[in-house]
Parts: C-alpha cells; sequence; structure tokens
C-alpha cells in the first residue's frame, strides 16, 4: 500500500450480479476474496449478442454458472486471458465446454526468468500451469466481434505472460493486474520481474484510455494520471532500498521489509519480501546493488562499488 498513489477501494458489487459499466461493458465478481484479490476477481463481458469475455476467473462452480446465466441466449465467441495466475484463468476450460469460444492469450505460464540451481517458481501454488491457449496473441494484434474491436497489449512484470486489452469502441483498457485501483500488485521473482513491470508501466504510460477495468476492486479513473503516480511510487521504493542500504552498509530482505513497510498487514510480509527481491533483482542487473551469486531471499545486499 501507499499513500502517494490515489487508491479507491469503493467497490460494493455483489458476487454473482452482473452490472453494466459503461456501453458494451458487463462486469461480475467472483466471490474470492483474499488480502491479494480485494473482494474477489472481476470478469468482463464485452459487447452484445455476440460478446467476448475476459477473465473467466477461478475454478468456482458458482461463479462460472452465474456467468454463463448472464450471457444466456448470447453467443460467447471469445474468451481473452490476461494471465494465468489460479483467480483468473482456471474457469477457462468450463466456459469453453459450455461455448465453444476460442482461447485468446499471451500464451502459457512461464517464469519470467531461468530459475537458478534449486529454486522453484514462488508462486508455484497460484500458478495455473494447465493453461494453454488456443492461439497466442502477438503484442499490437487485433481481434474483432460484431461492434468490438480488442487490441493485445503486452504488460509482462506481475507474470512474464500478463497481456492487457484495449477495448477500441470504448476507448478503455482491461487492465488485468498490472494497474489496479485498489492495490499495487505483488511482483514476485521468478514469476514476476520488477524490470519488465517497469517497462510495462512506461509502456501503459503513453497510451491515451482514460479509464481501465482492472482484475479486482474498482475501475481504474484517470488512467494516464494514475500510472504515473504507480511509476513514482515504485521509484520510491526503489530509492528507499538504496537509502536503507547506504545506511546500514549491508542489509537482508527481512530487514529492508521492516524499515521500508510501516503498518504492513502481517499477511502480506511474505508478498513484501518478494517485492523487495524483485526490486534487488533489478538493481543487481543494473549494477546500482551488489550481492554474493544469484539475488535471492535468502541473500546479503550492499550498494555496488
Amino acid at each position: 500500500m501507499a499513500d502517494d498513489i490515489p487508491f479507491d477501494r469503493t467497490f460494493d458489487l455483489a458476487p454473482g450480479q452482473v452490472e453494466e459499466v459503461m456501453p458494451g461493458v458487463r462486469r461480475m465478481l467472483c466471490n474470492n476474496p483474499s488480502p491479494f484479490t480485494y473482494k474477489g476477481t472481476v470478469s468482463y463481458i464485452i459487447g452484445k449478442g455476440k460478446v467476448a469475455i475476459v477473465d473467466p476467473g477461478p475454478d468456482d462452480a458458482a461463479h462460472v454458472a452465474a456467468l454463463l446465466d448472464a450471457v444466456r441466449g448470447e453467443t460467447v465467441t471469445h474468451i481473452f486471458v490476461t494471465h494465468t495466475h489460479r483467480d483468473h484463468s482456471p474457469a477457462v476450460p468450463a466456459i469453453k465446454a459450455a461455448t465453444g469460444a476460442l482461447v485468446l492469450a499471451e500464451g502459457p505460464h512461464r517464469p519470467s526468468r531461468s530459475l537458478h540451481v534449486g529454486e522453484a517458481p514462488r508462486l508455484d501454488a497460484s500458478n495455473d500451469t494447465d493453461f494453454k491457449p488456443d492461439r497466442a496473441l502477438a503484442d499490437g494484434e487485433v481481434v474483432s466481434g460484431p461492434g468490438w474491436t480488442i487490441e493485445a497489449v503486452t504488460t509482462p512484470g506481475h507474470t512474464a505472460n500478463h497481456m492487457a486489452f484495449a477495448y477500441h469502441e470504448a476507448n478503455t483498457l482491461f487492465s488485468g493486474d498490472h494497474v489496479m485501483a485498489w492495490s499495487t500488485p505483488v511482483v514476485a521473482p521468478p514469476d514476476g520481474a520488477m524490470g519488465d513491470y517497469m517497462n510495462s508501466l512506461g509502456k501503459l504510460s503513453k497510451r491515451s484510455e482514460p479509464v481501465y477495468w482492472p482484475g479486482h476492486g474498482p475501475a481504474v479513473r484517470n488512467a494516464p494520471r494514475f500510472v504515473a503516480a504507480y511509476i513514482l511510487h515504485r521509484k520510491a521504493r526503489e530509492a528507499s532500498i538504496v537509502n536503507r542500504l547506504a545506511k546500514d552498509g549491508e542489509s537482508d530482505i527481512p530487514a529492508l521489509v521492516g524499515a521500508i513497510y510501516a503498518s504492513l498487514d502481517p499477511r502480506l510480509t511474505k508478498a513484501a519480501g518478494m517485492s523487495v527481491l524483485a526490486h534487488l533483482e533489478d538493481l543487481v542487473a543494473r549494477g546500482t546493488v551488489a550481492t554474493d551469486g544469484p539475488a535471492s531471499i535468502a541473500g546479503r545486499y550492499r550498494l555496488a562499488g
């Protein structure tokens, strides 16, 4: 959490209730709240008659049934998946079986970098490693249906295969977990990478869509300003790490988390440690910080030079 970002946590949608939020966009909340999903995963329906679904959500029978009921009498032609965490993609097989829709995404789940010796994906239990799209989308690729046009926008960082989707007719963007109004996302190596994440934020900062529809929580309003605040926040977090290392000479991740994160929910301590690791990996790669061997959660860090 950060006070420098204009967060919006007003989100009162009841699970299973379909709501039209703008012309051509409906949303539905899954009842899977947690410290990482806020009040739950949000699935979106694009268009009327022949429609597309963005992020069917977790393997939750009640949510799948409600989503299918919301499109009763319509034809689901496409399923778009922003990324392969288990709160976003495991409902795909059930929705595809019921509709025959074409499943589109950046690709299957993979780590953002090669694994170090003895290392396993940190969030393996959260990864949908069974997911395979019917067709992988390239950055900038356009997919159309009756009355809607979707542009694929690769946004790696939260996961290697994270992809946002720009809905041209509504001048809006489905941002998955890359940009959310209620919080910043976890970037946890080796599944995520801070360098990729920052580059993707820079990419979004050059886009003009004023409103984003994220995977959790309410809409991101004044999106270009919000993305700029996200970038400043991450740069401030990086500066806090560098300043702490300058003060202490050498430190480890638990000490950095304790010094940098004020009033942290104890349930988020591990996630905060992974975020600090992501920053440290990026700082080591850029030659600002040094460590012995590859950057790791158990490593000790110091300023380079």
